[in-house]
């Protein structure tokens, strides 16, 4: 699905009936678009310019023309790919389902590079490289996400703190304070612990940045900075991969981003974490 697209299906519940109805024909009619107006877009859609216009602004373009320019650009670059979602189906040939999961795995990371949003990806790392103490913070599946992330900024010498348990998260996050971060992580941001430890840590002066998908949730409307992903779960799936892996490349890219904006303060601990994970290889003598 291009971009674009992606960004209407993730929000399409948070939007007015009648921007669903036009987000629903761009969804459906893509490349019909761009050689539309905003008048044509409007009455095939039996809705009114406002409409369109609100739609656009819903799903974070400046306008309708903003919003072409960028269905532009991703109809010209989807000529070029043939990378889509891709159902596993009972019975498929281990080959087959080798190559759809790596596909479906490509097409979520590209998705959610298309809803991240530069400007809160930067007050992000701007945030965190100047804190003293970072906390993940999720339950089920996005725990695992927050005990990876852990486990990365403690290397860059970053205090931090992660635990799947809901009593220790309220413990550790009633805790935190001026110069704190603290990153909740919730694919659909409505988990019920997380929502409630988001009301825990906005009674501390820590700032809380959010990472969901692309839609307006509990969680991101508590946030001080939102970070976004994307994801499609397919029938077959026994557990959330798809949003696993959205949620793991936004952490991916915040602490290299991080790592980056203050290299020369970590790179002696690089070196050091580095160094003392090697000596745990049975195959070096350091």
């Amino acid at each position: 699905m291009l971009p674009c697209c992606v960004r209407l299906k993730e929000a399409m519940n948070t939007f007015s009936p009648m921007e669903q109805q036009v987000a629903a024909f761009i969804i459906n009619f893509p490349s019909e678009i761009p050689d539309m107006s905003i008048e044509e877009l409007a009455k095939a859609c039996n809705t009114s310019v406002s409409s369109v216009v609100r739609l656009c602004k819903s799903a974070k373009y400046n306008g309708y023309k903003d919003f072409l320019r960028a269905l532009s650009t991703d109809l010209a670059i989807s000529q070029n790919k043939d990378i889509t979602y891709r159902d596993i189906k009972p019975g498929d040939s281990v080959e087959s389902i080798a190559k759809n999961v790596c596909m479906n795995h490509i097409q979520t990371i590209e998705n959610t590079l298309s809803v991240l949003e530069i400007g809160e990806l930067q007050k992000a790392v701007d945030v965190i490289s100047k804190a003293k103490r970072v906390d993940f913070y999720g339950a089920g599946i996005s725990g695992l996400v927050a005990i990876d992330a852990h486990n990365k900024f403690i290397r860059i010498g970053k205090i931090s703190m992660s635990s799947s348990d809901p009593h220790q998260q309220i413990l550790t996050a009633s805790l935190l304070g001026k110069n704190d971060v603290a990153v909740l992580i919730s694919y659909s941001g409505d988990t019920r612990d997380i929502v409630e430890l988001a009301d825990v840590i906005k009674r501390t002066p820590a700032v809380l940045i959010s990472i969901t998908r692309f839609s307006k949730n509990e969680l991101s409307r508590k946030a001080d900075i939102c970070l976004y992903c994307s994801s499609s779960e397919l029938s077959v799936r026994s557990g959330p991969m798809n949003s696993r892996i959205g949620t793991m490349t936004v952490i991916d890219v915040l602490y290299t981003a991080v790592a980056s904006d203050q290299f020369q303060e970590v790179k002696g601990m690089l070196d050091k974490t580095q160094l003392a994970s090697a000596r745990k290889h049975l195959h070096l003598n350091v």
